[in-house]
């Protein structure tokens, strides 16, 4: 009888390290992943990259635009871009155009996965958890757009009164993750939520009050995508494309209809399925039975290529195409589209003349008043009113101080607050000052949002100020 023959430790050991999980480049602990892409991979994963891309990018646009080479800044979004499909489609637009309208109609298609998600399976979906952080929204919008009005008046002017309800979730959470230590750790899922509802009344007030006459015909086209794109969801057609087409196609619908297009992202997005087309129980059967019958030690590398793509096929369908869509965009509106968008739109002109006007101008003063002012008061309100009516509660470690921190966080409305400046007024001087005034206030809410989330008593918060060790204590 032959003796059992023992491996040669040098082959057991790349046998081993051939059975572990080998991760890709950027994650190996070569010199170059390690110092340089792992580090940069951890701080875009962060709440404040994204913050911090936008920052550049204002700050660039600002310095383009006031420096002598400011022509090269407005050539570079005039220059227009033609789309031609035969004698359906014939959209000659600049550049300007084709970010505000094209490119920002993927970042509210990212805004309507999320309204979905948060209904369907996140914090709106339970009523009494929600209710307080609605409340608060509600208040945060109307607050500062009645605080537009009696600063800014009616007429022309008055058309800016939806500017000053919006909330840059980039900027306020980056804000909120900077002051993590010194508040609650409730506060971001408030937070998210009060910009979700707030995302929703901004689509609402787009839709209903910034959209011109609408063409009965091009309205009809739109809605018939709608059912055909829900009709494809029904059926359970996968294949991506088709989705593209049909999402392109809805968004050309409603811009012919005289309604603002990224509506149709809106729309993509709650059309867009929230549950997965294969149950994970299922497919997790389905993995056992792969590695069953699959052979660990292949004669050849692709000899069982079939099973590991079909279960690479089931897997992704394990994970709803709301998650996959959400998943593949949101880098892309983070990190590219919005830091565009603010070097599209936040090139202001700033001498001393444009900013004299500004501090007096009845736009500039509506909007940073409503901004500053209006957000804090109204979330404040209508969280006070959520709790005294019973309707809604404060967590434990959640106080009014935090309150009061997130809604100055929410005064900074930068995007959004941006896109409906464009909606509102053409260009010239009222625009222009509606954009100097967002500025100014969206870095005047996020410094004292940041002051008052530091210092003001919070229940909840891992450190305070109080509680630093002084200069003259030991360290």
């Amino acid at each position: 009888m032959s003796e059992p023959v023992t491996p040669d430790p040098s082959e057991r050991s790349r046998l081993d390290a051939f059975d572990e999980v080998r991760p890709p480049w950027s994650r190996s602990e070569r010199l170059v992943p390690r110092r340089v892409v792992q580090p940069l991979q951890e701080f875009l994963q962060t709440a404040t990259a994204s913050a911090s891309l936008l920052f550049v990018a204002v700050v660039l646009a600002l310095v383009w635009a006031n420096s002598p080479w400011k022509g090269g800044y407005e050539s570079l979004f005039a220059t227009e871009f033609t789309v031609r499909l035969g004698s359906l489609v014939d959209l000659q637009k600049d550049l300007h155009f084709w970010v505000n309208d094209g490119l920002m109609a993927l970042f509210f298609l990212v805004v309507g996965l999320e309204i979905k998600r948060e209904v369907v399976s996140g914090e709106l979906q339970k009523l009494r958890v929600a209710t307080l952080p609605i409340m608060a929204a509600v208040g945060g919008m109307v607050a500062p757009a009645l605080i537009y009005l009696a600063l800014a008046g009616g007429g022309e002017a008055g058309r800016g009164w939806g500017i000053p309800m919006a909330t840059d979730i980039a900027f306020a959470l980056g804000v909120l993750a900077l002051a993590a230590s010194y508040a609650s750790p409730r506060l971001k899922p408030l937070l998210l939520t009060l910009a979700i509802v707030d995302d929703i009344g901004a689509i609402i007030v787009i839709a209903i009050f910034y959209t011109g006459g609408v063409e009965a015909t091009a309205l009809m086209a739109a809605f018939a995508i709608v059912g055909v794109i829900a009709v494809a969801n029904a059926v359970h057609i996968r294949f991506i494309l088709v989705y593209v087409v049909l999402g392109a196609a809805l968004w050309y619908a409603t811009y012919e209809a005289g309604i603002h297009p990224t509506i149709a992202g809106v729309v993509l997005g709650l059309l867009t399925p929230a549950t997965p087309f294969q149950r994970p129980a299922a497919v997790s059967e389905e993995a056992r039975r792969t590695a069953d019958e699959t052979s660990d030690e292949p004669g050849s590398a692709d000899d069982d290529a079939q099973w590991w793509m079909r279960l690479a096929w089931l897997s992704r369908e394990a994970v709803s195409p709301l998650a996959r869509t959400e998943h593949a965009l949101l880098p892309w509106t983070s990190f590219v589209i919005l830091p565009i968008f603010a070097l599209a739109n936040a090139g202001v002109e700033l001498s001393l003349t444009r900013l004299g006007d500004a501090l007096t101008a009845p736009v500039s003063l509506g909007v940073f008043f409503g901004l500053v002012l209006g957000k804090p008061i109204g979330v404040l309100v209508g969280s006070f009113l959520a709790v005294r009516s019973g309707l809604g509660s404060l967590a434990d470690d959640v106080g009014w101080g935090d309150l009061t921190g997130m809604g100055m966080t929410a005064g900074i409305g930068f995007t959004v607050a941006l896109f409906i400046a464009e909606l509102a007024f053409p260009p010239g001087p009222l625009l222009d000052e509606a954009k100097t005034a967002i500025l100014a206030a969206s870095l005047v809410a996020g410094a004292l949002g940041y002051v008052i989330l530091r210092v003001a008593p919070s229940p909840g918060a891992t450190s305070k100020v109080a509680d630093e060790p002084q200069p003259d204590e030991p360290q």
